[in-house]
C-alpha cells in the first residue's frame, strides 16, 4: 500500500476556541496527530466556522465567517441558513485536497461539494445521527428535515465511513445503507499527557466547590441528549455526605434552559445534598481539576454514539456512571472501570427512557452503591486510566484514520448516486 503524503481537508462547525461538544474535541486533536504522524509528512487543512487563523508547520487552520445573513420566517431556520453559506464558502476553500474529511451535518454539504469540484475522496465521522436526535425539533423547528436530507445525501455520496462505536456502524448502516466494506470502527481518544489527575483545592473553591465533600460530577450541554434532567431529578435519591456538581451549559433552547433552572432550584430546596450548578462553559484548565477531585462521574445521556467525556475522567482516575446506550459500553467496563445503567427506551423513535423516574432512581442507586465503597472506587478509577492509555491514545488513532484514507484512495472512486 502506498504511503505517499496526503493533502487532507477537515471540515467542521466547531474547533478552538469554539468547541461546545465532543466532535469539536475530536476535531481538535485528529487534525494535530495527523499533522504531527509520518514525520509531518501531511498537509492539513483545518475549515471551521468561525474566525479561526493559525498555521502552524504542515497544520493551517481557516475560520469561515458568514458572508451576510439571511433573515428567516421562523429564527429556528437561521441556524441553517448560515450554515448553508458557511458551507459554499468552504467549498471554495478547500486547497486541492486528496481527502475531505466532514464532522456533523453541518459541513455534510461542503463535502458533497468539494467532492465533485476538487475529485477528493469524501471522508464522514459519525459523531450522531439526526433521525436519533428527535428532539432537535425544539430547536431547529422543520429544519430538522432539512439537516436529515443534508446527512442523508452526504452519506449516500460518502466515499468512506468513521464509526466512532460498533453501536455507530450498525446505526449508519441500518439507516443510510452505507455498503460495511466502505465503514471502518475508528474510537474517540484522549490525550493522556493533558488528561491526567491534578488536584486544585483553591480552584474548586473559586467555583464554589467544597474540594473536602465527595464531589458526584457531570459535565455536559444543556440537552435532551445528554440526559442531564434525568441526573437533576436523580439528586433527591441520594444519601447525604455528597455535592452534586453540575458543569452544565449551553442550553439547546431557551425552553430546556428554563427548564434545567427551575428543576435544579426545585431539588436546591428539597434533596438531601447540596447541589452547586456551574453554568459557564469551563476551560480545560479548570475542568481537570473537577474530574480529579470527582470521587464519582455521572453520564446519563439517552443518546451518545461514543462519549469522550467518559474517557475524560477515566484518564482522571475517576469511576464512571453512564447510561448503558449506544457508544458507552464500549468505553466504561462495567464492574472495572464503572457502572452501566440500562432502560428501556421509549419506542417511537424517541430515545427518551419509557419510565424517566426508574431510569433516575437506578442512576441515583448506582451512584449510592460506589460511594459506599471507597477501596473499589479507587480500584476503578486506577483501572480507567490504564484502559485509556492502552486503547484510547489520538496518536494510535490518526495512523488507523491515515491507514482508511490510503484503502479509500486506492479504492475504485464512487459513481455519483
Amino acid at each position: 500500500m502506498s504511503a505517499r503524503a496526503l493533502r487532507i481537508a477537515q471540515l467542521t462547525n466547531e474547533y478552538p476556541p469554539h468547541v461546545y461538544g465532543g466532535a469539536g474535541v475530536h476535531v481538535e486533536y485528529l487534525s494535530r496527530e495527523l499533522a504531527r504522524a509520518e514525520g509531518g509528512a501531511h498537509q492539513v487543512q483545518v475549515l471551521s466556522f468561525g474566525e479561526q487563523r493559525h498555521e502552524e508547520g504542515n497544520l493551517r487552520v481557516q475560520g469561515v465567517a458568514p458572508v451576510l445573513h439571511l433573515p428567516a420566517r421562523d429564527p429556528r431556520h437561521e441556524r441553517l441558513l448560515d450554515a448553508l453559506l458557511r458551507d459554499l464558502a468552504m467549498a471554495g476553500a478547500v486547497d486541492a485536497p486528496d481527502v475531505v474529511h466532514c464532522h456533523t451535518w453541518y459541513s455534510h454539504l461542503a463535502g458533497c461539494l468539494a467532492r465533485p469540484l476538487t475529485g477528493a475522496r469524501l471522508v464522514l465521522t459519525t459523531h450522531s445521527l439526526e433521525p436519533h436526535r428527535p428532539w432537535k425539533v425544539e430547536q431547529l423547528g422543520t429544519a430538522y428535515d432539512a439537516t436529515t436530507w443534508i446527512e442523508r445525501t452526504a452519506y449516500r455520496n460518502a466515499d468512506g465511513v468513521i464509526a466512532v462505536s460498533r453501536a455507530m456502524k450498525d446505526d449508519v448502516q441500518a439507516l443510510y445503507g452505507v455498503d460495511p466494506r466502505r465503514v471502518r470502527v475508528i474510537y474517540n481518544g484522549i490525550d493522556p499527557d493533558e488528561y491526567q489527575p491534578r488536584f486544585d483545592p483553591d480552584g474548586l473553591r473559586a467555583l464554589g466547590v467544597d474540594p473536602d465533600l465527595p464531589i458526584v460530577l457531570f459535565v455536559g450541554r444543556i440537552t435532551r441528549q445528554k440526559g442531564i434532567l434525568h441526573l437533576v431529578r436523580a439528586i433527591r435519591h441520594l444519601r447525604p455526605g455528597v455535592q452534586v456538581v453540575l458543569c452544565a451549559g449551553a442550553p439547546d433552547t431557551e425552553e430546556i434552559g428554563r427548564e434545567m433552572a427551575a428543576l435544579v432550584s426545585e431539588v436546591k430546596r428539597d434533596a438531601p445534598v447540596p447541589v452547586v450548578w456551574i453554568s459557564a462553559m469551563l476551560s480545560k484548565d479548570r475542568i481537570i481539576p473537577l474530574y480529579s477531585h470527582a470521587a464519582v462521574f455521572v453520564c446519563p445521556s439517552v443518546y451518545e454514539p461514543f462519549g469522550i467525556i467518559n474517557l475524560e475522567a477515566m484518564a482522571c482516575e475517576t469511576p464512571v456512571v453512564a447510561s448503558a446506550v449506544g457508544g458507552i459500553p464500549e468505553i466504561v467496563v462495567p464492574g472495572e472501570t464503572g457502572t452501566l445503567v440500562g432502560f428501556e427506551a421509549e419506542g417511537g423513535g424517541s430515545a427518551e427512557p419509557r419510565d424517566p423516574e426508574a431510569f433516575s432512581l437506578a442512576l441515583a442507586t448506582a451512584v449510592n452503591e460506589l460511594m459506599d465503597a471507597p477501596e473499589r472506587r479507587a480500584a476503578m478509577g486506577r483501572a480507567g486510566r490504564e484502559r485509556v492509555l492502552a486503547q484510547f491514545s489520538w496518536r494510535a488513532i490518526a495512523g488507523q484514520t491515515l491507514e482508511f484514507y490510503r484503502e479509500l484512495l486506492e479504492m475504485p472512486g464512487r459513481a455519483e448516486p
